[in-house]
């Protein structure tokens, strides 16, 4: 078991309808080492990769994006959920429908931030259907850049998204799947993979 999927463990909370709770150290409060520890083991997975921005979705992926950019040395980018009066010039704009908050964004990102030359790593905290993944890609591919991997911290590997996003021929990397869970035990099924320390 490595250190998130024992972090989930000992603080995550099961509720029915399939939802994971980790507000408490990864998605509302934060654990800043745990955060630091995320983002040195992306960047050990993605060694092999010419990765020069890292781009990810407001609000929560946010931090662990910044986390993986710091341990990169490169710049962090994030969608914007809707524009705001200080964002100016043509945007890359795209349509992303959120499992949790059960509603449909459009996230944007200013052009002058994505260009051709972009080696970019997309990281999010979680993933279910894979609908925000889709769209930070079709983004990234707006530009003309490349998107060298996928980094996710949970991902929900009982839903379909996982499998959506590996089949369209993209490295994706979650340091916990969960493959299961049960509200009414509180037990969590991680799926087996590379233990990391």
């Amino acid at each position: 078991m490595n250190f998130l999927e024992e972090r989930i463990k000992r603080d995550g909370i099961v509720k029915p309808g399939n939802v994971l709770k980790v507000d408490s150290f990864l998605n509302h409060q934060m654990d800043v080492h745990l955060m630091d520890q995320m983002g040195e083991e992306f960047k050990r997975r993605f060694a092999d990769k010419p990765i020069n921005k890292v781009l990810t979705i407001e609000a929560s992926g946010i931090a662990i994006a910044c986390s993986v950019a710091r341990c990169l040395n490169v710049p962090m980018v994030f969608a914007k959920k809707s524009k705001s009066i200080n964002i100016e010039g043509e945007m890359y704009v795209a349509e992303v429908e959120s499992f949790t908050h059960k509603n449909t964004n459009q996230v944007i990102v200013s052009k002058k931030f994505l260009t051709p030359e972009d080696h970019v790593l997309i990281i999010d905290d979680f993933l279910a259907n894979g609908c925000a993944l889709q769209g930070l890609i079709s983004i990234v591919e707006a530009a003309g850049a490349t998107v060298e991997g996928l980094g996710i911290a949970i991902e929900k590997g009982f839903q379909i998204g996982g499998r959506v996003i590996r089949n369209l021929g993209y490295r994706l990397e979650s340091l916990a799947i969960v493959d299961g869970m049960d509200a009414e035990t509180g037990e969590i099924i991680f799926r087996e993979q590379e233990c990391v320390e």
